[in-house]
């Protein structure tokens, strides 16, 4: 495959679900992800199923429910059926249909607990593990929103995020992009959702006027309220600190999760780091209840 049409194909893709992301909750089309990348409807599908893996409504709907699942445990004050339409599901129905299926057990079922004997444990936490965070420094505040470039990637695994990190930074060299500041996005839970299946991007931010090129996307992340959470650790932390925000300090915060997801900035990215050490702020879209 020529060059170019490699980065084209990517650029599809990665527009796509920006898009799909940012209007999870919405009946999103075909016809509407065809027109935003200017090709046809059969082409489209194609070069999706064959650069994700999966067809787009199958990706479509795991995104839902991955989003669901989560806002299940955190949202403690919204109904089902708030949660089920924040995640695009005009049916309750279907939607009670499709997430017992996905993940064994009814939503009602999965807020009472179940979620914690389907929950995989890779993390390998101590019963009171959340006590090493009772301390930690958390802000609320209205954050603007930020332009960046970006590299996907799926899974957790260190080697293939150092190397997207390393790959995206000689990228801001090579068009002296200087001081960047560096972002990274987590859009799953990865107590609910295997390490390998977990969606990351890399980003840098970058001045409005940015160019995106077939090989570096461009993106929006999007102004919200945020809770804000300092935290210095080693790689393998950062899912920990995930786990005591969505598990134990949201559902008695005061506040609910929104469907955008969380980021990292990092002051030391454990991804370029010898020692595998970070220190960043991550940030938890956020709303009052």
């Amino acid at each position: 495959m020529k060059k170019d049409t490699k980065h084209l194909r990517a650029d599809i893709v990665n527009k796509s679900l920006n898009y799909i992301y940012k209007y999870i909750d919405t009946n999103i089309t075909l016809d509407e992800l065809a027109k935003l990348n200017s090709v046809s409807k059969y082409h489209f599908l194609r070069i999706f199923k064959e650069e994700v893996g999966e067809n787009l409504f199958e990706r479509i709907t795991s995104i839902r429910l991955q989003k669901a699942a989560n806002l299940l445990i955190t949202n403690t004050y919204s109904t089902i059926s708030e949660i089920s339409q924040l995640c695009g599901y005009s049916s309750h129905t279907s939607f009670i249909k499709a997430f017992k299926k996905r993940f064994e057990y009814t939503p009602s079922k999965w807020r009472q607990g179940a979620y914690k004997n389907f929950s995989h444990d890779s993390l390998n936490l101590e019963e009171d593990f959340y006590l090493n965070f009772k301390n930690i420094d958390v802000k609320i505040k209205v954050v603007p929103s930020k332009t960046c470039a970006y590299l996907r990637l799926k899974g957790y695994d260190l080697e293939g995020l150092s190397k997207t990190w390393e790959r995206l930074l000689a990228f801001a060299y090579e068009k002296n992009i200087l001081n960047n500041t560096q972002i990274g996005l987590y859009h799953d839970n990865p107590v609910i959702t295997d390490y390998k299946d977990c969606n990351y991007v890399a980003a840098i931010e970058v001045d409005d006027d940015f160019e995106a090129t077939n090989s570096i996307s461009k993106l929006e992340v999007i102004e919200s309220l945020y809770a804000i959470f300092s935290y210095e650790g080693v790689y393998g932390d950062v899912a920990k600190l995930m786990t005591y925000i969505y598990h134990y300090w949201m559902p008695q915060s005061g506040y609910e999760a929104k469907t955008l997801p969380s980021y990292a900035i990092y002051y030391q990215n454990h991804y370029l780091e010898d020692n595998d050490t970070f220190k960043l702020d991550f940030y938890v879209p956020i709303k009052v209840v």
